[in-house]
């Protein structure tokens, strides 16, 4: 009999080590005579560990691990979201500019790879806005902000009052600027948008 904690081969090939399940990479099934009824699946160098009673049957333990293994790549897709193409920023900065000032219109919106110290930047004299592709994998009312950010300066060039007035109207402007801010103590890179 194996020990509780020992990890076991989803395959029946004793050789072939962790199964891989749906792209989720190797799984180790870890039982446990302490659990119960709980089943908890977490990723642990680049591998799927699930932990389940001890008392599961094979069957149950396939049903579990593929619930968890599913479970699990649902979460991290939501996590990976990027906001697509150049054109579905655009579309976005439309929107935003619609709802919250006046409807100015940008030449064009587009990601840019350069930016390492900036999250976004505009050129009011030729309607262009570029944001830093770093913001791709952040949540998308960040985003939002920044487009919002950069947007304004279509109205206002200056970081005045008038400026930050039109950047306010976004709702969760400040609540953006506090995520930026965390990013930025946390990897000492980048700074607000220009």
């Amino acid at each position: 009999m194996q020990h509780p904690t020992t990890p076991r081969p989803r395959s029946s090939d004793p050789s072939a080590g962790a199964l891989s399940v749906g792209g989720a990479g190797p799984v180790e099934v870890r039982r446990s005579t302490r659990r119960r009824r709980t089943v908890t699946a977490y990723r642990q160098d680049g591998r799927t560990v699930v932990l389940i009673p001890a008392s599961f049957s094979r069957s149950e333990e396939r049903t579990w691990v593929d619930r968890m293994v599913a479970k699990l790549e649902t979460r991290e897709h939501r996590g990976r979201r990027t906001l697509g193409s150049d054109d579905e920023l655009m579309v976005r900065a439309r929107g935003l500019s619609e709802a919250y000032l006046g409807g100015v219109l940008p030449s064009s919106v587009r990601w840019v790879d350069n930016q390492h110290r900036r999250w976004g930047s505009c050129t009011p004299a030729d309607g262009t806005i570029r944001l830093s592709s770093r913001l791709r994998d952040m949540p998308e009312y960040v985003v939002d902000y920044v487009l919002v950010h950069e947007l304004a300066h279509l109205l206002e060039p200056a970081h005045d009052a008038a400026f930050w007035a039109l950047v306010e109207r976004y709702p969760r402007a400040e609540r953006a600027l506090g995520y930026l801010e965390g990013v930025e103590a946390r990897t000492g890179t980048g700074s607000a948008p220009e």
